[in-house]
């Protein structure tokens, strides 16, 4: 018998990270692998936010920190709730975590009682199900397809409640998928959470300024359901801040008062430097934002023209993020020489190792037809990469 608890046998291995890693030490053997596994900005942090952070060592902000953020720092978060989005939250329902995960995983355990049902469009990021498996809830998952651009309807939402829903976690922008809810979807979905007043949403919003589309529409944006939506968000993303680990959530009072207590027992507050460091970039505006998003749709163009010309995949074109998400399941069954493609961990496994591209599979979102590939590297490397992969997939039959 393991002495380890059953919490953590139970919990599942990030496919993200796992991927990454196995691509690591191919390229610790000189193998040169396009890493395409990986959710985070190929961008640097902007130099007006380093700069700020070496300030803030030079100023000697080296001490803990409250448990919910910097109040400066909470008020500009909700300066730009308003600014951008049109969100009324005060500084008080704002509570700064190590990352946007954190956020969502004290949302997760302060509103999740055993046996309690939470409802998931698929695909999903990784993360999601975890989570609620800590919680010791019950995932309920609605599956969405290629064909209607891996998003939900209010009627399949509807069927998918019971008495025991609640909670329904979801993002957009999406990961794995980049779809973007518009208004007038999220209208559909609020139509059928007015009927359901004890059910909260929890909102993952953190590739928000990874659009295509224009505005970015929040759920929370519907005074109807707004005091039952969990709104998360972070820095990671936009301002390629992903090492600084800094993240936030937006509820009512009486749940982040809840994170706040959750959070004061795990890790209290986030860096100090990594605070100041945010506070510079929402002070210092969208341009570096903006030019990063034009170079991200750019890519997107190239990746779906050179995607669409790989026989036997089904691919759509995203609306945001920086993902393709396309259905490989024409390859289920094929084989070359050694390898043979049962499912999409296989066909992962095998672009590996025989184009040298790391992907992610679909079986880690919740759709195990498709795979997942970030488009957040170079130009050339990208171009590479499809051919290798498209490569690839000719020698099997």
């Amino acid at each position: 018998m393991t002495f380890l608890s059953k919490r953590i046998n139970n919990l599942s291995e990030s496919q993200t990270i796992k991927m990454a890693k196995l691509g690591r030490e191919l390229s610790a053997k000189g193998i040169d692998v396009i890493n395409l596994s990986f959710g985070e900005p190929d961008f640097f942090t902007p130099e007006f936010v380093k700069e700020a952070a070496k300030t803030a060592v030079d100023e000697n902000y080296s001490y803990y920190t409250p448990v919910s953020g910097y109040p400066e720092l909470r008020k500009a978060i909700a300066e730009k709730l308003l600014r951008e989005n049109g969100l009324n939250y005060s500084f008080d329902q704002i509570v700064v975590s190590t990352g946007a995960k954190q956020s969502l995983a004290n949302a997760v355990m302060c509103l999740v009682n055993p046996g309690e049902e939470v409802i998931v469009p698929t695909p999903y990021w990784v993360s999601y199900s975890e989570m609620i498996k800590l919680a010791e809830g019950e995932t309920v998952f609605i599956n969405a397809t290629v064909e209607n651009n891996f998003k939900i309807t209010g009627a399949q939402l509807e069927a998918a409640i019971t008495p025991k829903t609640k909670v329904f976690m979801f993002s957009s922008p999406c990961n794995p998928t980049g779809s973007v809810y518009s208004k007038e979807e999220l209208a559909d979905l609020v139509a059928v959470f007015e009927k359901y007043p004890n059910i909260y949403i929890i909102s993952d919003e953190i590739y928000e300024h990874i659009n295509f589309v224009g505005k970015h529409a929040s759920i929370a944006e519907f005074d109807s359901i707004k005091d039952r939506v969990v709104l998360i968000n972070g820095f990671s993303k936009s301002y390629a801040m992903t090492g600084w680990r800094v993240g936030y959530m937006a509820a009512n009072k009486e749940l982040s008062n809840a994170c706040d207590k959750m959070q004061g027992q795990i890790t209290s507050g986030t860096s100090s430097i990594a605070q100041r460091a945010a506070l510079a970039a929402y002070q210092g505006g969208l341009e570096t934002v903006n030019a990063m998003v034009q170079e991200f749709k750019s890519r997107r163009d190239i990746v779906y023209a050179l995607l669409t010309e790989i026989p036997n995949i089904k691919v759509n074109l995203p609306d945001g993020a920086f993902y393709f998400f396309p259905e490989v399941k024409a390859y289920f069954g094929t084989s070359t020489g050694d390898y043979k493609i049962s499912n999409a961990e296989d066909l992962c496994l095998y672009l590996l190792n025989e184009a040298h591209v790391s992907t992610v599979t679909g079986e880690a979102f919740g759709n195990e037809d498709c795979i997942r590939i970030s488009y957040a590297a170079a130009e050339d490397k990208l171009r590479d990469a499809v051919s290798r992969i498209k490569a690839a997939l000719e020698k099997l039959s």
